[in-house]
């Protein structure tokens, strides 16, 4: 298991480079990661993925009471819902990327599936992706919403706003939420030419082999 000060070294540096790849931009973008003493880290409000100091990340207890650290994002709402209905999440992932925000804009979006199936493995690391519609950054409905979800969904899409993806742990969330970009990327880039999607067979295919979460 990870020590604490691993883990704030490990926040910086999936932080960083998702910034420098243009995953999120200025000081957009959060992640909170739970501590082996079932507390958590969170990158503080304002902060930019690019510059980081481990030693200011805000870090709760387990009874959620701030203990060190800066203030956190405002986007607590919808990290504290993750954790509240999703026993497995060890971390949250929450970006401003910009082929997905620009998916979600889109008149004929699917709120139930957000992704089309283009290619395997965003159904293998994600599932189905729930779209959800436009909330004001940091209002608690965005957690409301989240809760609503009962736990179903380790991945949800902020319409205009950003993706937020649930890991076991921060790699697994770091990849599956560069997964998503990725996929909604190709959607983007394919719009408008008919691309052959994945059949219904091949998906639950993948489902079943992969034993992926799947909220049908």
């Amino acid at each position: 298991m990870s020590t604490i000060n691993t883990l704030r070294e490990d926040i910086c540096r999936f932080a960083g480079s998702l910034h420098a790849r243009g995953l999120t931009h200025g000081s957009t973008g959060n992640i909170s990661a739970r501590t082996p003493d079932g507390g958590l880290l969170v990158t503080p409000t304002g902060s930019s993925f690019m510059t980081l100091d481990p030693a200011r990340l805000s870090h709760f207890d387990a009874d959620m009471t701030l203990i060190d650290g800066e203030k956190p994002t405002k986007e607590m709402p919808l990290h504290r819902a993750f954790y509240d209905t999703r026993s497995s999440a060890g971390a949250i992932v929450h970006l401003h990327s910009a082929h997905s925000v620009a998916l979600s804009m889109m008149p004929d979006a699917d709120e139930d599936d957000f992704l089309p199936p283009l290619t395997p493995y965003p159904i293998m690391k994600l599932g189905r992706v729930k779209l959800l519609p436009y909330f004001l950054p940091g209002d608690a409905a965005i957690g409301e919403a989240i809760r609503g979800l009962a736990g179903k969904r380790s991945a949800v899409m902020l319409a205009n706003h950003g993706p937020v993806v649930a890991g076991k742990d921060l790699e697994s969330a770091v990849y599956a939420i560069e997964e998503l970009e990725a996929s909604a990327q190709l959607a983007m880039l394919t719009r408008d030419l008919k691309p052959r999607h994945l059949t219904d067979e091949q998906v639950t295919e993948l489902v079943e082999t992969f034993d992926v979460e799947w909220d049908r």
